[in-house]
């Protein structure tokens, strides 16, 4: 079974930029630590082309090793204490899910 791949972009509450990253940042190094199943979480801050960053936006990139860990990380006890404490951040959250081919 290939890999499942989580893509999720944030679009930020002005001023929110570094409370969201470091709220984030937390919740992929823990997410690594305690589920096994994923095999990469990268907490990506998107810029221009010419380098300027975007503010307003971070993207996130989740890879996991099949869809039983992904459902492992949705169950995880952290979600809903994450979920609450980023909603007064956000302005939106679409969230794809992929395969790497």
């Amino acid at each position: 079974m290939p890999n499942i791949t989580l893509l999720v972009d944030f679009e930020i509450i002005e001023g929110k930029d570094e409370e969201l990253t470091a709220l984030i940042a937390e919740h992929a190094r823990l997410t690594l630590a305690e589920e096994p199943g994923c095999l990469r979480f990268d907490v990506v801050k998107p810029i221009e082309r010419d380098g300027t960053p975007i503010a307003g936006r971070l993207m996130l990139t989740e890879v996991y090793e099949n869809e039983a860990a992904v459902a492992i990380h949705e169950k995880n006890p952290r979600m809903p204490g994450l979920g609450a404490a980023m909603k007064p951040l956000l302005v939106s959250m679409n969230v794809k899910f992929g395969m790497i081919a």
